[in-house]
């Protein structure tokens, strides 16, 4: 259940960071919410990679959608994606989910650090 509200959370936080604030935001939210909901360093970095690999894979797909695919296409054929759409949308999903992982891991090891050092 911590797993699932802790995705939750993260995911609501970053959303509503990202809307006013620069896109790394989402990375001192991972962090916070792995400070206040205790979970241990592996699920604690999976919850943060999971809320933003679907929280910008989604929010990207949606925003793929709306224009038919042309920005994305446009833009895969810059990177070396062979012009795929879903290949971008799937790094940009990647992209995210790491920040926040990493970011909620740090959380979970300075939640973890013994009183005195």
């Amino acid at each position: 259940m911590k797993l699932f509200i802790s995705i939750l959370i993260t995911a609501l936080l970053s959303f509503v960071a990202g809307l006013f604030l620069p896109w790394w935001t989402i990375a001192p939210a991972a962090l916070v919410v792995a400070l206040c909901i205790h979970q241990s360093p592996f699920r604690s970095w999976l919850t943060g990679f999971l809320a933003l690999f679907l929280l910008w894979g989604g929010l990207a797909l949606g925003i793929d959608a709306k224009n038919q695919h042309v920005l994305s296409t446009k833009l895969a054929e810059i990177f070396p994606l062979g012009g795929s759409s879903f290949l971008l949308i799937l790094v940009t999903a990647l992209v995210g989910g790491l920040v926040a992982g990493f970011a909620a891991l740090t959380g979970s090891y300075i939640r973890k650090r013994p009183v005195g050092e």
